[in-house]
């Protein structure tokens, strides 16, 4: 049985993890994808950074990872297993704890779910620097439940009109039921230079016109980074590898790269 991988010695961050969900509004977005590379990024940077693989019912971090756990959150929401046992060391100098694939249980929020959840982030907080939720895509209650855990929300789009159709009803909800005045944005599979910056202005202008009216502080959409529609990624995934640590020169490993560093600054 793994333990938590021993971290650097540093001092621990005031108020522990900053914890920063990754969510979609459409799924086959690159999510998952971009969480882990972004994770290995951070870790590179001297980050200690935990993974939480929150699509409790279709989980797929471990394939991504090419990593075969004993142990999951099942395990630990059902008592087989410590916290402790179930957080892994993953490839990337990152730790991560796994959900259970397929687990028609954890579809739906339930108050043991809700419960396990926030003790969970409860108690990895203070020993990471970062905490990454891996959520599903839409606007399940599941989905918005683990999003409402983490300070910061990351939305990964692509170029694509349902996605960002998706986006925007995502980042709809998020504003109008969570309260949240400030949303990240990462635009993924980009075709050319600049694009995301495009199409974060254009869902930015239509979201004012309905978010915005919202009382209190205006609404922002923060244009966190782009990663370019690159063949290594293509090829990553299919040999089941991060895309940094194996094309670390490939201009979508760039985007990572400088998406890790626009979160440090």
């Amino acid at each position: 049985m793994s333990a938590i991988p021993a971290a650097p010695q540093r001092p621990a961050r005031t108020g522990g993890a900053r914890t920063l969900a990754v969510t979609s509004g459409k799924g086959g977005v690159g999510k998952t994808f971009v969480t882990a590379n972004l994770a290995a990024a951070l870790a590179a940077r001297g980050e200690r950074v935990l993974v939480l693989d929150a699509d409790l019912g279709l989980a797929n971090l471990d394939v991504v990872l090419n990593l075969h756990p004993k142990l999951t959150l099942h395990d630990v929401f059902t008592d087989k297993a410590t916290l402790e046992q179930a957080i892994l060391p993953a490839p990337g100098g990152f730790s991560v704890l796994l959900a259970g694939s397929g687990m028609v249980e954890y579809s739906r929020l339930t108050p043991e779910v809700r419960d396990r959840l926030l003790a969970i982030i409860d108690q990895v907080k203070p020993r990471f620097d970062w905490v990454l939720l891996d959520t599903g895509a839409g606007i399940s209650d599941v989905v918005l439940f683990a999003v409402s855990l983490a300070t910061d929300v990351m939305v990964v789009a692509t170029p694509e009109p349902t996605s960002l159709t998706d986006a925007y009803a995502t980042i709809k909800v998020l504003a109008t039921q969570q309260g949240r005045r400030q949303v990240g944005l990462l635009v993924n599979q980009a075709s050319r230079l600049g694009e995301g910056r495009l199409i974060c202005g254009q869902l930015q202008q239509v979201l004012q016109r309905f978010v915005g009216q919202q009382p209190g502080s205006a609404f922002r959409l923060d244009l966190l980074g782009e990663v370019r529609n690159d063949a290594t990624v293509r090829q990553a995934v299919l040999k089941r590898q991060l895309l940094i640590e194996q094309y670390p020169g490939s201009e979508a490993a760039q985007g990572v790269k400088a998406l890790a560093n626009r979160l440090l600054t």
